[in-house]
């Protein structure tokens, strides 16, 4: 009874205590939330698009502001001017590894930006109605600068955590390259852990803990080609490839063999799916997608074209044998002599429990913080989280919506920005205390 009794007082004491830095933490961001601001502001600033994929100015913004606040940083740079940034704190005891990643890198933007719509120059990061306007602001400086924010803040608090807190900001994301995330999985240890906590976009209202597959294709189609008039001479490569991509369209109805529990937890989200991702998206999230990014063929219009080129996007769903995928498309080139693939990259679809501890954390702390629990979903996009994932470490995604993500007037709302810093920041030390 005596036993019991200590037992019982230690994790009420356990418990305040942890109640009494969360809610330091939360002053903490709202003293702080005007230099918070600031940094994504200047962080969108600081241009780095990919391709070309030159990061050096924007990982130089983040080192300043971690040198700054005394947060152990290092740079990481397998190429000059994609650097990486790797950081850890340890907290006094041991305990559990946590690793928060974010990307550098950005979409490119248009040269001809100024007559496309936007609102506001794509690089300024102005506040226009209580919104960060620019390019990266949803993808994905937000989540990148929550990241770092939380391992400020935790520095601060390192002594009321136990274990060990990593930060790695990563460059050559948006092209899936070969020098950011990839190469830290491979070379740096401690960029591993027990868990993964990534800001891409989700929307608040899901958290993403699994990811579909994607597979690249390009396809080539040749012909001897002849003059527009004779088309009796010569077949069209471009009317081939037509008629191949009709087909490879049936790949969005092959019946898949994936587990009744995978297919269930997408369908009891489905109106999260919708609502995080716009409509439609429960419906395509179980099955396989095609989009043909490129095509060009032909080089005169009376004359028969002799060769076309196609690129081919096909996505994978969670559970999917990727096998079963690729002898499909094996099985449709056969009718098609003209043609030839090549593979230019396969990610195969990740996942892991969608009831993980990082899962019951995130939601439990958006539901104090504004009033609903985020349901579990499955990305249609692909991230770097994936990478922990192929290594059986669990990856969370929670971030803002991806408003004009890729597109005009790319913005994040103020406020979502600072619910996104203040859910991490709590997740992880949740987490790691």
């Amino acid at each position: 009874m005596i036993s019991e009794f200590y037992g019982n007082t230690k994790k009420i004491i356990e418990y305040r205590f942890a109640m009494s830095v969360r809610n330091e933490i939360l002053n903490w961001i709202e003293q702080e939330k005007d230099q918070i601001i600031r940094f994504l502001q200047d962080f969108i600033k600081a241009k780095s698009p990919n391709p070309p994929g030159d990061t050096v100015l924007a990982a130089q913004k983040i080192s300043d502001l971690l040198n700054k606040h005394n947060a152990p940083i290092r740079f990481v740079s397998p190429q000059p001017n994609m650097p990486n940034l790797i950081g850890s704190i340890n907290g006094p005891s041991e305990g559990r590894h946590l690793v928060l990643n974010g990307h550098i890198d950005v979409f490119p933007v248009s040269e001809n930006a100024k007559n496309e719509g936007w609102i506001t120059p794509p690089w300024s990061g102005k506040i226009i109605n209580n919104k960060i306007y620019g390019r990266g602001s949803t993808d994905m400086k937000c989540g990148t600068s929550a990241s770092i924010w939380t391992y400020i803040i935790l520095n601060y608090f390192k002594n009321s955590i136990r274990g060990k807190l990593t930060l790695t900001c990563v460059s050559d994301e948006e092209t899936f390259g070969p020098w950011g995330a990839r190469w830290l999985m491979e070379n740096e240890p401690d960029v591993l852990g027990d868990c993964c906590l990534n800001g891409e976009p989700s929307s608040p209202f899901t958290i993403r803990y699994a990811e579909k597959g994607l597979l690249w294709l390009t396809f080539k189609i040749q012909t001897d080609g002849s003059h527009g008039a004779y088309t009796h001479l010569s077949k069209s490569a471009t009317r081939i490839a037509a008629n191949l991509i009709k087909r490879l369209e049936s790949l969005e109805d092959l019946e898949l063999e994936i587990s009744e529990d995978l297919l269930e937890a997408q369908k009891s989200a489905a109106s999260h799916f919708d609502k995080g991702m716009g409509v439609g998206a429960a419906e395509i999230a179980p099955k396989v997608t095609l989009n043909i990014g490129t095509i060009n063929g032909g080089l005169k219009n009376n004359m028969v074209p002799s060769d076309c080129i196609f690129e081919a996007d096909i996505r994978l769903p969670i559970g999917s044998k990727v096998e079963q995928i690729e002898r499909e498309i094996s099985n449709i080139l056969e009718d098609f002599p003209e043609a030839s693939m090549e593979k230019n990259m396969l990610n195969p679809p990740s996942h892991c429990s969608p009831d993980g501890d990082m899962m019951q954390i995130l939601q439990n702390n958006v539901d104090a913080l504004k009033g609903f629990k985020p349901a579990p979903v499955v990305s249609l996009g692909g991230t770097d989280a994936r990478l922990w994932r192929y290594k059986n470490i669990p990856a969370y995604v929670y971030g803002p919506a991806p408003t004009g993500m890729g597109s005009i007037n790319e913005n994040v709302p103020v406020e979502d920005y600072l619910h996104v810093v203040r859910t991490h920041a709590l997740s992880a030390f949740d987490y790691l205390s």
